[in-house]
């Protein structure tokens, strides 16, 4: 994978180096579009991101933080038992 990420590198700036690319990226609509397609993958995600949310709510559902802090929870409430139980046990 990373021979193919080196390769996939070099003929990306062979191609940056090429005048005519060089002179189609000073253009301010060809900079606005490459901008546009670089934010996209964080529109994505925090589109289904969003979405994911309002099923779970639809659903009724437990998120994953919240199922974690649940366990947080009752380990602290273990632990306090459990220290409880010791002092009793010590009177």
């Amino acid at each position: 994978m990373g021979s193919l990420k080196k390769t996939l590198f070099k003929r990306g700036m062979k191609i940056m180096a090429d005048p005519r690319v060089t002179k189609l990226m000073q253009d301010e609509r060809v900079m606005k579009a490459v901008m546009t397609m670089m934010s996209m993958p964080g529109k994505i995600q925090g589109f289904t991101g969003e979405q994911m949310e309002k099923l779970v709510k639809a659903m009724s559902l437990a998120t994953e933080d919240e199922v974690n802090d649940l366990k947080r929870q009752i380990r602290r409430l273990e632990e306090e038992i459990s220290r409880l139980e010791k002092d009793t046990k010590k009177e």
